[in-house]
């Protein structure tokens, strides 16, 4: 019997799989709702490893906290404002309804409350292009258009962090650390490199599957790789 497969060793959560927990400062997310505007400060900028861009804590007049992306501009000590009737300035948190067309927007909300889910990145942004009587249209990072209610939340500016892809990784060992911080086993090597007894897609004469990939989803865990359970096979109608 040959040795357990990755996906298995996945499963057992060793250390080397476990989640960097201790790493994380805590969760970006906005407060609850609040139809009159609050007041907060700056109090830090700081990087949290497994993230692309910086994260801002800020301090409420009312005595909470919490905490945001950094966008370009934030600086320690500004005042912010979150709420329904917040001003559209930069690193503000207001709703869309009251934010301009055309304004660079990040950490949108999804549904109304959830905190923050789209554009989070670091230097990405999405732009409010358009409005209904309910739903705000916006274009995100990725170009797709999506529509949002209106009494969902973003952030003002764009996320800063912008610019990290453009240097190089140069070295193997960059790359490892980079994933190691964002608990992500690397390298990952393919099943058809290895040998017969390490992977069900190794041995043969050359790296080939050399059967169908196709399993099912009650497949046991030595077995359950390739396309699991697979809703269509073969080539599709018409391609070329």
């Amino acid at each position: 019997m040959g040795k357990r497969i990755l996906s298995q060793r996945m499963g057992r959560g060793t250390q080397v799989f476990r989640s960097p927990g201790h790493m994380r400062t805590a969760p970006v997310r906005y407060p609850p709702f609040t139809d009159a505007a609050k007041r907060g400060v700056v109090v830090d900028i700081f990087h949290e490893p497994g993230r692309s861009a910086p994260i801002a804590l800020i301090k409420l007049e009312d005595g909470g906290e919490f905490y945001n992306m950094a966008v370009e501009g934030l600086k320690v000590g500004q005042v912010v404002e979150i709420g329904a009737n917040a001003s559209p300035n930069i690193g503000n948190v207001v709703v869309l309804r009251n934010i301009p067309e055309g304004t660079r927007i990040s950490n949108i909300e999804l549904r109304p409350g959830d905190g923050g889910r789209l554009a989070r990145s670091g230097g990405s942004y999405a732009i409010l292009i358009g409005k209904s009587s309910t739903h705000a249209v916006v274009t995100l990072p990725s170009g797709r258009q999506k529509s949002i209610l209106l009494d969902a939340r973003a952030t003002i500016g764009v996320i800063a962090g912008g610019g990290r892809l453009e240097k190089p990784l140069l070295k193997a060992g960059n790359s490892y650390y980079k994933w190691r911080a964002k608990a992500r086993k690397w390298p990952r090597v393919r099943g058809v490199a290895m040998n017969a007894v390490d992977h069900p897609h190794g041995g043969g004469s050359h790296q080939s599957e050399s059967k169908s990939t196709t399993v099912s989803r009650r497949a046991p865990p030595g077995r359950k790789v390739g396309h699991i359970a697979a809703r269509r096979t073969g080539r599709r109608k018409g391609a070329h």
